[in-house]
């Protein structure tokens, strides 16, 4: 990997890491939703719903920036992933687009670290394994763009992710 961009993989709740942004796994319409939606919402505090409603939304495959109100996090950056339907309706473009385009903002906003969830891969029905090795690709891919951007830590929501983030060969 180029740059010095290190990736990072834990088992984790994104909602409690010390890093500059979060990356939300978001709805288009930019409300809360479920899983880590809805956990990022909580721990956020309302503020963060009416950031998003005061946006208007936000297209599969990109991201958008709030401040992080009551978490940690400085800013959370909502990402739209797309929902799985079957892997020839463009999934992988419009996931690496929300990817890209969050380290962009990260990037641009003067983060030197973000946490992503496995975007897509809940609700949206995204398999693990696929979308793992397209969020991996994608910020190796970045590397060479990142700035001042030094850190992007994987939170897993499970071992079964945090394997899949060690099999497409992040190792810390």
């Amino acid at each position: 990997m180029s740059g010095a961009l290190r990736l990072r993989a834990s088992r984790v709740d994104i909602t409690t890491l010390d890093v500059d942004a979060i990356v939300n796994a978001a709805n288009s319409a930019l409300i809360p939703g479920g899983g880590v939606d809805g956990a990022i919402h909580r721990a956020a505090g309302p503020e963060l719903a009416r950031a998003g409603a005061a946006i208007g939304g936000c297209p599969t495959g990109e991201a958008r920036i709030t401040p992080g109100f009551g978490l940690k996090a400085r800013h959370v950056i909502h990402a739209v992933g797309p929902v799985w339907q079957g892997g020839d309706a463009g999934e992988a473009e419009l996931l690496a687009g929300a990817y890209r385009a969050s380290l962009v903002l990260a990037r641009d906003h003067g983060c030197a670290s973000v946490a992503f969830p496995a975007i897509s891969t809940g609700v949206y029905g995204y398999p693990l394994e696929a979308a793992t090795r397209v969020a991996v690709a994608t910020v190796r891919a970045f590397a060479p763009e990142a700035g001042g951007l030094a850190l992007v830590h994987f939170a897993c929501f499970s071992d079964d992710a945090l394997a899949a983030y060690r099999r497409a060969g992040v190792t810390d």
